[in-house]
């Protein structure tokens, strides 16, 4: 499973024209599902994601986290996070979970971020969606949980 966050002072998620989701400071969380993932899998970038430190403190250094500071999550699924471009000019999905199966995981993936205590907002599985990301820093970080370590406690 793949996360690509990013850091935002404000993001929103529209569907057909309709705004569907928003969140003020925080993050925006695209999510891809690959095959083989699991609700482990997770269960460990929700948990990398609440914790993680990219946020400043005042002294404008990266040590606080969205559970620091309330922050909120705007959740996106993606498969194109699975795209692997390596060959020719036509990305290959083959690495992506089937829809029914992605759909599933990815709910899971809000519940748990949820269970987390920051506000959760979305956008709609498998729906062409327009994202307004208002990107802060920049900051944008790629997250696979194929790469995990195991968390502090």
């Amino acid at each position: 499973m793949k996360a690509l966050l990013q850091r935002v002072s404000y993001a929103s998620v529209s569907v057909g024209g309709e705004e569907v989701g928003s969140i003020g400071r925080g993050l925006v969380v695209l999510v891809g599902v690959a095959n083989g993932d699991t609700v482990k899998d997770a269960q460990y970038l929700v948990d990398k994601i609440a914790g993680l430190r990219i946020f400043e403190d005042a002294q404008g250094k990266f040590n606080l986290s969205a559970q620091d500071t309330g922050g909120e999550l705007l959740l996106v699924s993606q498969f194109t996070l699975l795209a692997d471009a390596r060959k020719g000019r036509r990305p290959s999905f083959t690495d992506a979970a089937p829809p029914g199966q992605a759909e599933e995981l990815f709910n899971e993936f809000v519940r748990l971020a949820r269970e987390t205590g920051l506000r959760v907002a979305t956008g709609r599985f498998q729906q062409h969606m327009m994202v307004a990301i208002h990107n802060d820093g920049p900051v944008t970080i790629m997250l696979d949980s194929r790469d995990k370590m195991p968390l502090p406690e």
